[in-house]
């Protein structure tokens, strides 16, 4: 028998990994349908194709063939069809397809110039509906395709607007409008649902052209919509309602009223009975908890559901009886599965240890499925049981990769943090850990600030994957992370810096006394409010030997004027606040003396390029040693696996520069 030969977990192998996406599942349950992605480093490009696999365990098989894009499958009522969205040969845009469950090739419904998204089906398994940006003021798909071809065309480049937003993270905005349609599996001419309505759905996502599909859904009568939408048309001052639209061609109707800060996410129970949705209560405050609010139909009255639990209702899913929830909440550390009683909003959580997400139900008992991850497990789609927790693995793509790779290992431990508060972190070990030596640490400033890192596999900063050069390495859930409860979470607002970098701090001084650190070798970096932080550091008392910058925010100003500017905030104008420039690291520029590796993205617009470049320069201007490594065609996050590899190898040799590789001698 050949012996196995073990290596740390690499850049290269993380990139050679099958990548899961959510799943669905089939009336009956039997079935689970998921995209699967996979990169070619010889090209730089990645493709996604749709894969199906009996739930009750065994191989599964590939249903779409084209290595394109296939993404966002949904399986009909009836069973037959599994409706996706792809952007194939000859395609202008991603359009809606279906594929038979009896077998043959997929076949395209629509063939319009702008992207298919958030698709769902009509209870009656004949129509479909999706969402798209249009222009209103146009009719027909001739007229849409033309103006696209002028624009793209004209000589003149120029972008206009009257009112924000202007861009969003990753992309710029123009002046269409995310609009409801409804086609059927014969391809009719999709019909604008919402379109002359009033009603501006959500318009913006993380990169993504269209809404997700938690911004509406439809009752199982097939008759009305439930959406979410934006009653103030500056948007300036955002405020998202639900709304039930007759799609009989009745006015659609608010069923939220004022008072919140924002609902969202609609839900029917399969009954028919029930609509649940979200709602946050403090504006300007993206973090605030998800309140679980139950709409009784019949009565016209809502309530909350579950109101003395501390977490945010997120990732929710019905039970096909009606009788509960299924969710993917974030729980101190971990994405725990959670049910939660329709009648009395009683919670129990069902899984403890990993982390959880993407769940669908369906059929007798039920049936649930949902993707399970950890730092040492990439996405794998499991079935879980609703009462026990246990779970059978379904997916086994990255078996035969990861019988190659030597992981360490990893725990959860508590320190003292600002205020006496205890925080949470993850520290994982490198291969071959030995307690007896002395190790460098590179400590991880995460982003948000309020995603609070969970038990979960990442691929822009694996931990596995930085510990295996010969670090320790730790993320640690700072005051503001969520998953914490939402006085935590709001404990970092306005001065969004001061409790975070105290709480970096104690966790260096945590380390430092632990025998098997070297504290003279201890690193410290992160992205976005992460890379903030690090610039925070940069200008303060520290025992870091080198900071990594990436995404970071330099100058408050600027960053607030750029990115949100037009909203307002919470605690007053930022023109108008004394204290706004205290935790702005630009202020503080005349204490950098730490070694800083700096990275940026030209296209990312949640935190433009300008702030790596001035703090660049001014370590430059202040004789700091450091680089700039600039990527002109990556945003937020560096996305393509060619620049990706390029990335861990930058950060890799900079690291080891300044606080070395593996033990003391």
């Amino acid at each position: 028998m050949t012996e196995i030969t073990r290596a740390p977990l690499s850049a290269e192998t993380m990139w050679r990994l099958k990548r899961l996406g959510a799943p669905a599942l089939s009336p009956d349950g039997r079935h689970a349908v998921f995209p699967v992605s996979e990169s070619d480093m010889a090209t730089d490009k990645t493709s996604t194709d749709l894969w199906l696999v009996s739930t009750n365990g065994g191989g599964a098989r590939r249903l779409t063939t084209q290595g394109t894009s296939a993404d966002a499958p949904a399986w009909s009522p009836d069973g037959r069809f599994i409706a996706f969205s792809a952007k194939r040969k000859g395609d202008e845009a991603k359009q809606l397809y279906v594929i038979s469950l009896d077998g043959g090739e997929a076949r395209r419904l629509t063939s319009i110039p702008t992207e298919v998204g958030a698709i769902k089906w009509f209870p009656d398994s004949r129509r479909v509906a999706f969402i798209t940006r249009i222009w209103s003021d146009i009719d027909g798909w001739s007229a849409q395709r033309e103006r696209l071809r002028a624009r793209r065309d004209s000589q003149a480049s120029a972008m206009i607007w009257d009112r924000p937003l202007v861009r969003w993270w990753s992309h710029w905005l123009d002046d269409r409008e995310a609009h409801l349609f409804v086609t059927d599996v014969e391809g009719s001419e999709p019909r604008g649902v919402t379109v002359g309505t009033g009603l501006r759905l959500y318009d913006f996502n993380f990169g993504d052209t269209t809404p997700g599909p938690e911004n509406y859904d439809i009752c199982p009568a097939g008759d009305e919509i439930a959406l979410a939408a934006d009653v103030d048309g500056s948007r300036v001052d955002p405020d998202f309602r639900v709304f039930l639209l007759p799609l009989d061609g009745g006015e659609p109707r608010d069923i939220t009223g004022t008072g919140s800060a924002g609902d969202g996410r609609p839900s029917y129970s399969p009954d028919g009975r029930w609509l649940v949705f979200t709602r946050q209560l403090i504006k300007g405050f993206y973090g605030d908890k998800l309140r679980l609010i139950r709409y009784d139909r019949d009565a016209n009255h809502s309530v909350e559901l579950a109101s003395d639990w501390d977490r945010s209702a997120t990732g929710l899913i019905w039970s096909p009886d009606s009788r509960r929830l299924f969710g993917a909440i974030d729980d101190a550390g971990n994405q725990r599965i959670f049910s939660i009683s329709i009648d009395d909003g009683r919670t129990r959580a069902i899984t403890g240890e990993a982390s959880f997400s993407s769940l669908a139900a369906a059929g007798q008992g039920p049936t649930l499925v949902g993707l399970r991850q950890s730092f040492v497990e990439p996405p794998t789609l499991v079935r879980v049981d609703p009462e026990s927790g246990t779970q059978t693995r379904l997916t086994d793509f990255n078996d035969e990769i990861l019988a190659h790779v030597d992981f360490g290992t990893y725990e959860s431990v508590t320190y003292p943090g600002a205020g006496g508060d205890e925080i949470q972190m993850w520290i994982n070990y490198p291969p071959g850990f030995d307690r007896d030596r002395r190790w460098p640490l590179y400590l991880l400033l995460h982003g948000g600030p309020h995603n609070g890192i969970t038990d979960s596999f990442s691929m822009r900063w694996n931990a596995q994957v930085l510990s295996g050069w010969g670090f320790v390495t730790a993320w640690h859930n700072f005051h503001g992370s969520s998953g914490f409860g939402n006085q935590f979470a709001d404990s970092i607002n306005p001065r969004t810096g001061e409790l975070p970098y105290k709480d970096t701090i104690l966790a260096a001084e945590y380390f430092a006394r632990q025998k098997w650190i070297d504290p003279d070798r201890m690193a410290a970096g992160g992205g976005s409010f992460g890379g903030y932080l690090a610039a925070v550091l940069l200008g303060r008392e520290h025992p870091f030997k080198t900071l990594v910058a990436h995404a970071t925010v330099y100058n408050g100003y600027t960053q607030y004027a750029a990115d949100y500017g037009a909203h307002k905030r919470r605690f007053g104008e930022h023109w108008e606040d004394p204290e706004f420039e205290a935790w702005s690291p630009h202020r503080s520029a005349g204490h950098f003396v730490t070694p800083t590796l700096v990275i940026h993205g030209e296209q990312d617009h949640r935190v433009p390029v300008n702030h790596g470049l001035e703090l660049f320069n001014t370590l430059q201007n202040r004789g700091v040693r450091s680089r700039l490594i600039y990527f002109p065609d990556e945003n937020h996050w560096i996305l393509k696996p060619g620049n990706s590899l390029f990335w861990y190898e930058q950060k890799r040799d900079w690291l080891t520069e300044f606080i070395g590789a593996g033990p003391s001698a």
